[in-house]
């Protein structure tokens, strides 16, 4: 049976499609975007859990493209 790992990103709107890549690039799949509460875009991504403990290097590769993407920077 797959497992899934999730992750949920603001999407700044004038980076749409750099943000998207990236994170498709890094094997995560958008589900979703929404209206955030404070009234911007989030995005929501899936992926596959692996066996091979790559699921921590995942999540650490999750948090570096985040933070590529504050304030605006590609």
């Amino acid at each position: 049976m797959t497992t899934w790992e999730y992750l949920t990103t603001p999407l700044l709107i004038h980076n749409t499609a750099a943000i998207l890549n990236n994170w498709g690039k890094q094997g995560w799949e958008l589900v979703q975007v929404v209206q955030g509460p404070e009234g911007g875009l989030v995005a929501y991504f899936k992926r596959p859990v692996t066996t091979d403990g790559s699921t921590n290097a995942g999540l650490a590769a999750a948090a570096e493209a985040s933070r590529q993407f504050e304030g605006g920077q590609a």
